[in-house]
């Protein structure tokens, strides 16, 4: 009898298998969830966050910012604009537009520049406009830093602006082509000084020309002469001196309200051309640190310095044009626009 086949144990089976496909199984569900968790989420890539998406539709920028008005620039750059049409005495207009605190001191600044264009008030009629940019100082007059003038008894348009240059201690008016309003005298009686204040043709019927200067500034003699008085009339020319012209002409120099007098300046004591003599101050009746200089002819008549002594404008050197350029354009920028030309 053949033997019965034996019973034995179930046969092995491998784990290997089914665990691999489980843990594929879990893998992939796994991915899908943080698949579309990253989907849902915010990206973390700040280049790709700044990105909009596919489907959004166009980002609204905010409008830019209105432009400031013209009183808008005007407060921000410190300043305040005169516009007038002259109709009567220039001091009327510039009270009218300016006010009663400011206009007469305006006025005197505004006249310092005029008398360079036109004669002042002779030159003025009906009809001229004045257009001026200033700035208002408490206590002391203001500053001004554009002006243009329309005259009718010239038929013409003048501007100025100004502008302190490289290498100058003081700010000076200059024409729209870089050309310095005042007139410099070839030897004049000081060298450094802020304006001149006082022409014999300004309308105020002074006999002497001005130089606005600081005290202490050196004042030179304008030609060779001798020194031929001193210390006369005190309370009114405070610190003097008067040189005669050596030759030539004879004309008399005076120099009035110095801070002091040398005491090797004595009457009868010879000078030459470009010799400083003393300094400027504020001595007598002044009201402003200034130099007084006066010429008078060998018969006793006042005279115009700049009609009897060698002048000359002075233009900007090509370096400083464009600063002034863009100066120019800024101030006219905030000034009534206006159509007439502008030599």
């Amino acid at each position: 009898m053949s033997a019965l086949p034996t019973l034995g144990e179930a046969p092995k089976r491998s784990v290997v298998g089914p665990a691999v496909a489980a843990a594929v199984l879990v893998a992939a569900l796994t991915g899908g969830v943080l698949y579309f968790r990253a989907r849902s989420a915010p990206s973390s890539d700040p280049v790709s966050a700044a990105l909009p998406a596919a489907d959004a539709g166009p980002v609204a920028l905010p409008p830019p910012p209105p432009p400031p008005t013209p009183e808008e620039q005007l407060k921000k750059a410190g300043l305040k604009r005169l516009s007038i049409r002259i109709n009567g005495p220039l001091e009327t207009g510039v009270i009218g537009g300016a006010g009663h605190e400011t206009g007469p001191a305006l006025t005197q600044v505004l006249t310092r520049t005029l008398v360079w264009w036109v004669h002042v008030p002779g030159d003025l009629v009906r009809g001229d406009t004045l257009d001026a940019l200033y700035q208002e100082r408490p206590g002391d007059e203001p500053v001004v830093h554009a002006v243009r003038f329309t005259s009718q008894k010239h038929d013409k348009t003048y501007a100025a602006y100004r502008f302190k240059a490289g290498g100058d201690t003081f700010s000076r008016f200059y024409g729209p082509l870089g050309d310095e309003l005042e007139l410099r005298l070839a030897d004049a009686p000081v060298d450094g000084y802020d304006q001149i204040t006082s022409l014999l043709k300004d309308g105020r019927r002074h006999k002497g020309v001005d130089f606005k200067t600081p005290v202490g500034t050196p004042v030179k003699a304008t030609f060779d002469g001798t020194v031929s008085r001193k210390l006369w009339s005190f309370r009114g020319n405070g610190n003097c001196f008067q040189v005669t012209e050596a030759g030539g002409q004879h004309r008399s120099a005076l120099y009035l309200h110095l801070s002091e007098l040398p005491e090797d300046l004595k009457v009868g004591r010879k000078v030459k051309k470009g010799e400083v003599l003393a300094s400027s101050g504020n001595t007598g009746h002044s009201f402003a640190p200034h130099l007084h200089y006066q010429l008078v002819s060998a018969g006793g008549a006042v005279l115009d310095p700049f009609e009897s002594q060698p002048s000359s404008h002075r233009a900007l050197e090509a370096s400083q044009l464009p600063a002034f350029e863009a100066e120019e354009r800024r101030l006219d920028g905030l000034m009534p626009a206006t159509t007439a030309p502008i030599p």
